[in-house]
């Protein structure tokens, strides 16, 4: 009984160093990844590249929750937020942190080499290996950055150009794949300085940077002209690729859903829990979005 007790709180730990108990996270990266591969030219997907694309994704975002906690190890303990993950409290050594950011590395490269169209297999090579870098050095920047969601921001943009290139063999998408990429960047900025925001007091006394401590008050007002920059170009890009009518009807919803999440933020004195609900909304509202696509392409191939 103790061993399998055991067992379970070594399996939750590692878990937890992935992230992978709170799919919030998770699903933020692969809703731009679908909105790319719902905007393709051809029309939606098919379900091996979907399933290749998810199992990428989840290593590399795995890999950068890893790489995160490497380099935040001294600093996470003295942040509210952060203090009970697994490198941070001491459930995990800084020896298995790396073992485990080498196997969802290398995970990620068996998609890239065995499961994607062959086609397009050395041009995603080459976006993974260009994408290493700020996903591996997007923790650090906090040190040296005063807008290090810009970073993370960067790192996001891969989940489009990655799906497409897999798709098309090339990323000569035109404005809808340059909108879509766009979009995802200004909207990737826009949620991570909300999350940003929570920590402020604590960033501010362990003399790290951010994009909420950086734009102070004027905070709530860009991220607000990030949200909408980011509909109105994922909208733009849908128009060119010619989405039906109820693509509209979704898209028009989730717009009013990110304007009532931008006046929330006007509140003065917020608690520090309005903002992981905000993040949570943004999850169900970049899922409306990616939903208003899949309906909007699958109708061109409706009989």
């Amino acid at each position: 009984m103790a061993a399998a007790s055991g067992l379970f709180s070594f399996l939750r730990a590692w878990l937890a160093l992935l992230r992978w108990d709170k799919p919030s996270g998770r699903l933020i990266l692969l809703i731009p990844a679908g909105w790319s591969l719902w905007l393709l030219p051809a029309g939606p997907p098919p379900a091996a590249l979907v399933g290749a694309i998810v199992l990428g994704g989840l290593s590399v975002s795995g890999a950068g929750c890893v790489a995160n906690d490497i380099w935040d190890r001294r600093i996470d303990p003295q942040v509210e937020r952060t203090r009970e993950r697994p490198l941070a409290s001491g459930q995990i050594g800084l020896v298995g942190a790396f073992v485990l950011l080498v196997l969802c590395l290398l995970l990620a490269l068996a998609v890239v080499l065995w499961g994607l169209p062959g086609v397009s297999r050395n041009l995603c090579l080459l976006l993974a290996i260009a994408a290493l870098p700020p996903v591996l050095l997007y923790p650090s920047a906090k040190r040296w950055f005063p807008y290090p969601q810009a970073v993370l921001a960067l790192c996001w943009g891969f989940a489009v150009l990655i799906p497409w290139a897999a798709a098309t063999g090339s990323l000569s998408g035109g404005w809808p794949l340059a909108a879509t990429w766009l979009a995802t960047l200004l909207w990737t900025f826009g949620f991570d300085t909300v999350y940003a925001m929570s920590d402020r007091d604590d960033d501010r006394r362990v003399g790290v940077r951010s994009s909420a401590l950086s734009l102070g008050e004027n905070a709530p007002q860009a991220v607000a002209l990030c949200y909408a920059a980011s509909l109105l170009l994922l909208a733009w890009a849908a128009a060119i690729q010619g989405a039906g009518p109820l693509f509209w009807v979704l898209w028009s919803l989730a717009a009013a859903g990110q304007v009532r999440e931008s006046l929330v933020l006007q509140q003065p004195n917020l608690p520090r829990s309005s903002y992981g609900k905000h993040f949570r909304h943004q999850v169900l509202l970049g899922s409306l979005l990616l939903l208003a696509l899949v309906i909007g392409r699958s109708w061109m191939v409706l009989p």
